[in-house]
Formats: C-alpha cells, sequence, structure tokens
C-alpha cells in the first residue's frame, strides 16, 4: 500500500492559491484515474484505489497547512504504511514557477506543512514532490494565499498536470527512477533558460 498526501489548507477560500499546490495536484490525479474524493479517514479527505495492481491512498489533510503533521501521522499509523511508502506534494517558493522536483529526504526548507510532517513523524525520510511557485514578489504570506487568478493558472496548471503524471509514475517505479526522470528534465529546462 502506498499513500500520496496533497498539502493545503481546507476551506474554499484556499482553495485556487500557490500553498494549495498538493490540493490540486491531487485534484489532476482525480481526473486522471477517474476517483473521487469524500471519504473522511483520520482527518484526511480521501480517494482509495487500486493503481497497477497496487492499493493506493490519496489524502488531503484537513487541518491547516502548519498542523498537517498531525494527520499524516494519524493516517500513516492506522494503515502501518512505511514513510517509504509515503509521497508527500507540496508548493516550493525556492523552485522556479510551474516545475517540479522529487526529494528524498532533508529539511523543510521552511514549507511549514513539511516542517509539522517532520516534526510529527521524527523522521525526515519521506519521499516528497515539489511543485514550483517562484519567490515571491510581494509579501509571503499574502503571495501564497493569494487567489490565482485566470492568467496564474494558465502557468500554473502544466506543472500540476505533471506532478500528477510524476506521482503515478513514483507508484510504478519508485522514487530513484522518478528523481531520475523527472529531476533530469527539469535541470535541462534551467540549462536552456540560460542560454
Amino acid at each position: 500500500m502506498k499513500i500520496i498526501f496533497g498539502l493545503g489548507n481546507p476551506g474554499s477560500i484556499y482553495q485556487l492559491t500557490r500553498h494549495n499546490a498538493g490540493f490540486l495536484a491531487l485534484d489532476q490525479i482525480a481526473d486522471l484515474l477517474n476517483i473521487n474524493y469524500g471519504k473522511k479517514i483520520c482527518d484526511c479527505d480521501c480517494a482509495l484505489t487500486i493503481y497497477h495492481g497496487e492499493k493506493v491512498i490519496f489524502a488531503k489533510p484537513q487541518l491547516f497547512m502548519n498542523l498537517s503533521g498531525f494527520a499524516v501521522c494519524k493516517l500513516i499509523n492506522y494503515y502501518k504504511v512505511e514513510t517509504k511508502d509515503i509521497l508527500v506534494i507540496h508548493d516550493d517558493l525556492d523552485l522556479p514557477c510551474a516545475q517540479i522536483r522529487f526529494k528524498s529526504d532533508g529539511g523543510s526548507g521552511g514549507q511549514k506543512g513539511i516542517n509539522s510532517i517532520i516534526e510529527q513523524l521524527g523522521d525526515d525520510k519521506f519521499s516528497r514532490l515539489k511543485i514550483g511557485i517562484g519567490k515571491a514578489p510581494f509579501d509571503v504570506v499574502d503571495y501564497v494565499l493569494h487567489q490565482l487568478n485566470s492568467e496564474d493558472i494558465a502557468i500554473f496548471e502544466p506543472a500540476l498536470i505533471s506532478a500528477a503524471e510524476a506521482s503515478l509514475y513514483w507508484i510504478n517505479k519508485g522514487l530513484a527512477a522518478a528523481m531520475n526522470k523527472y529531476n533530469i528534465k527539469n535541470k535541462e529546462i534551467e540549462e536552456t533558460n540560460k542560454d
């Protein structure tokens, strides 16, 4: 069994914000797999499915971002899933807008949801998929919680689609293969942009 968590803030006022990149990526997965959220388990809004023979839970913690770790830990413990079998999708200010990158462990980089998960797990060794939202051109809190307009969505949507596809690839192939495929692709984009 694997669990993919998408981080965000619950409530309609936060739905289309940069900080909800994890929730939005899970919505893309739901579209790809034709699944629905709505099953409430351990403070998470979940969708359960079998994907290529693997039981997978897609989960949106329903606590605010800085408390995400409590819901994540409850669900992991409930299903007795090891940390190597979880993936957490979240927004990242240090990654250029609309790029994605897998990461295996390490600190939170200031991301409050990741920080909460590390604190509650007592462990930083879990897979993450970062969705770049770029440096904040104004106050960070306002930037991450600012409602996306149609122009923002047009820029952001390809990254959400890539994140959904990359997450499904992670289920089948594992973290090392996913890092090799998707992180290399991002490096090539960065090099092209420098030229």
